[in-house]
């Protein structure tokens, strides 16, 4: 296991003061089977009270306000987790069993199309000829980088709420993009596919105790018996450099930060990922 610190820093420069702030981050990092959670907060200046709450998708969710009359507003979040390779996959299952109607009950919420991950009828087409004839989890990571190795990564021309369509016109994205595109070709053929925000560090080989730029990144889920992590941007298996923030059907259901605040003037965003590699954690026996 990878011992990881993760400062997220989000700022925002008020040209007016700001009367009133409410707010949500989902900014904490999940505790599962792969990753081990020690120590984790979430702080707001100007200070005010917190509280938390797990939402309905299983992601921890930091609420908060200030009603106060401020210009500036910083959330900091300071974790530090153990973070391991995903174990191997131990309940494959075939092309059969997912069409069950057990396996499709399970999994509907992450088979539905969204507006954000509907894919083009090209995209499903692709989606459908790469994976015949293949075993499932073989025939998911395929159709992956199928979709992967028609776009180029291009930060700028989409946001994160750009349907992937969008995306796939232009043939350029970021990672939200290639996530949503991956999750929407998967689903067009039946497998269950889930979007994963989180962070990601940038240099395997960095040494322990340096500090490095990292970032905040998406990938993808998709179902096979149990959930499999595939990070479509960099056409690789969620690794030791991944930490999991949250889980859900596209990006709208786990937005780092999400609110309103009162006050005519405009802000200006500034966000900060800084990782450090703490040391190689010894697994539970």
């Amino acid at each position: 296991m990878s011992l990881l610190r993760v400062v997220h820093t989000t700022s925002f420069e008020y040209s007016d003061a700001v009367t009133a702030s409410y707010n949500e981050a989902r900014m904490l990092p999940a505790d599962d089977a792969r990753q081990r959670v020690r120590s984790a907060e979430v702080e707001v200046s100007p200070h005010t009270w917190t509280d938390s709450y797990v939402d309905y998708w299983g992601t921890a969710v930091t609420i908060f306000e200030v009603l106060r009359p401020h210009d500036r507003l910083e959330i900091v979040s300071t974790s530090t987790v153990d973070v391991g390779a995903p174990p191997p996959l131990r309940a494959d299952v075939d092309w059969a069993d997912l069409g069950g109607d057990a396996a499709r009950d399970a999994h509907s919420p992450f088979l539905a199309e969204t507006a954000t991950t509907a894919v083009p009828d090209d995209v499903a087409a692709l989606a459908l000829e790469v994976a015949a004839g293949m075993p499932l989890s073989d025939a998911a990571q395929a159709v992956c980088v199928a979709v992967r190795d028609r776009l180029e990564y291009v930060p700028g021309v989409t946001t994160v709420h750009s349907p992937a369509a969008d995306a796939w016109s232009s043939r350029t994205g970021v990672c939200q993009d290639m996530a949503h595109l991956g999750i929407g070709a998967l689903r067009s053929v039946g497998i269950p596919a889930r979007y994963v925000s989180g962070y990601l560090h940038p240099e395997p080989d960095a040494p322990v105790g340096a500090t490095v730029q990292g970032e905040s990144h998406a990938w993808l889920e998709w179902w096979a018996g149990e959930w499999v992590g595939y990070d479509p941007t960099n056409r690789t298996f969620v690794g030791h450099d991944h930490v999991v923030i949250g889980r859900g059907r596209e990006y709208g259901d786990v937005p780092p930060l999400k609110g309103v605040y009162a006050g005519a003037g405009a802000s200006e965003l500034e966000v900060t990922v800084e990782m450090t590699r703490l040391g190689t954690a010894e697994p539970d026996r």
